[in-house]
Formats: C-alpha cells, sequence, structure tokens
C-alpha cells in the first residue's frame, strides 16, 4: 500500500492551524486549479468528528466524487479523515499538529490503495504518488500563508 508523509513548519499556534486543516472554505481556496467543491454533508465551516463532505474534484481530466469522513478527533493535536466512496480502493489521512518554540509542525501521513489491480499500481508509480504529494505540499502552503497573515480571520 503506497503511503507518504510531509511535514510543514508553521509559524502560528496549533489551535488555529488545527482549525485551518479541517476549513472546508480553505479547501476549496488552496484547490482552486482542481476545480474541487463541497457538494454534500459539510459543505462550508468546520468539518468535525463523525462529519462527512462528498467533493466533486478534477484531476487528469477526469470528475469525479469522493466522500470522506472523520475517523478520528483530537483537538488541536490530531484528526484522521478516511474516503468512504471515490475512486481509490482504500485513502487515508492523518493530520498531526505538535506545538513548537516558533508555532506548530503540521504532520500530513496517507496511506491509499489504487483500484485496479496491477493497472492501479503502475499509475501509482508513474503518476498518483508525485500528484498527491504535489497537491498537499500546494494546500499546505496556502494553509501556511493564511495561519501565518491576519488571512485566518476570514475562515475562522
Amino acid at each position: 500500500m503506497p503511503s507518504f508523509e510531509l511535514e510543514t513548519a508553521i509559524d502560528a499556534p496549533p489551535e488555529r492551524v488545527f482549525d485551518l486543516a479541517r476549513s472546508i472554505d480553505l479547501h476549496t481556496a488552496s484547490i482552486t486549479t482542481h476545480h474541487e467543491t463541497a457538494v454534500a454533508g459539510v459543505t462550508t465551516g468546520l468539518i468535525g468528528p463523525a462529519a462527512s463532505v462528498t467533493w466533486r474534484a478534477r484531476h487528469f481530466f477526469v470528475t469525479f466524487r469522493a466522500t470522506v469522513r472523520i475517523t478520528a478527533f483530537d483537538p488541536p493535536r490530531y484528526f484522521r479523515d478516511e474516503m468512504v466512496s471515490g475512486p481509490f480502493a482504500k485513502f487515508a489521512h492523518d493530520h498531526h499538529f505538535k506545538p513548537t518554540g516558533h508555532g506548530t509542525l503540521m504532520r500530513d501521513a496517507f496511506e491509499y490503495d489504487s483500484p485496479f489491480g496491477i493497472r492501479g499500481e503502475l499509475a501509482d508509480a508513474l503518476y498518483h504518488r508525485a500528484n498527491m504529494v504535489r497537491l498537499i505540499q500546494e494546500r499546505n502552503g496556502v494553509v501556511k500563508r493564511v495561519a501565518e497573515s491576519k488571512e485566518w480571520q476570514s475562515y475562522l
């Protein structure tokens, strides 16, 4: 099963970073190139324990829907979202927030399985993993920029 982790140092308190990471509105604003839109469940504001959101998105010229549910929630340290329906055979995203002397270390850990057996494994090797890493890096850059500026107030 493919997996990866990313770390982002953010000069803001863990409570702010935690809430920005679960903001549907910030997520939508951070992934504009893929036209991700929340279409069901929690579609605005902050997603919380046991809540779900269905996203409509376009990646690699294919439009699809994916529903994720918050399956673990320990503010402001940790939450987990897992895909309950969508294009992957499995998809889980752990969000960790650790206080540091200068703010927060945000760590994202992903595990996923692509569908279609060996063809899915080939797709992972060729582009799924690299594309997902790039998307999360872009999104984390937006979370960092917003958290470190006054802009966070428009989302929380």
